[in-house]
């Protein structure tokens, strides 16, 4: 699957009212706790990849995102699966691997049709929004349909910020 993804600041409460105005479906509020780690034959920094553990409400989940694949989004490879995050965790340090950060969230789930928009509040970073769409189609079309949406909130696809929380929290 493929996650085609678009991140922006935005101040929370105006994105609430147009998520109200576009009667969005909310979800659920998500409590992340993010674990970062690098590994020891490579620099996920270097080659643009992330491998993380998940803390959310309850349940823990290890990720791996893949390189970037376009200059614009935060579109990439995603693969997860579900985790007891203790053993995890023990796992990673035998193999080597080494914890690079922490993120930690607040966030509001939303959904309208097939796109879900998250309202974040960042630790140290403030608040953000994300559209998604998790597809196997066709990744511009993808791509026109949240641009799309990100102009009822008064956003262009030049307010894109294509950096991951964890790189700016890195900076």
């Amino acid at each position: 699957m493929l996650e085609v993804e678009v991140k922006s600041r935005i101040d929370l409460s105006h994105a609430r009212e147009v998520l109200d105005r576009l009667d969005a479906k909310f979800l659920e509020t998500e409590e992340h706790f993010d674990v970062y780690y690098n590994a020891p034959h490579r620099n996920f920094a270097e080659t643009d990849e992330a491998l993380r553990i998940r803390s959310v409400n309850d349940r823990q989940v290890l990720t791996y995102k893949g390189k970037k694949l376009d200059e614009v989004t935060k579109s990439r490879e995603e693969i997860q699966t579900h985790v007891e995050a203790e053993a995890m965790i023990q796992i990673l340090e035998r193999l080597g691997f080494k914890e690079t950060a922490r993120v930690q969230k607040l966030r509001d789930v939303f959904k309208i049709g097939d796109i879900t928009l998250c309202l974040d509040e960042v630790d140290s970073l403030g608040q953000f929004i994300e559209f998604e769409i998790i597809s196997d189609a066709d990744m511009e079309e993808s791509k026109k349909r949240i641009f799309a949406m990100m102009e009822n909130f008064g956003l262009k696809p030049e307010d894109s910020i294509r950096k991951s929380y964890l790189e700016l929290v890195m900076e």
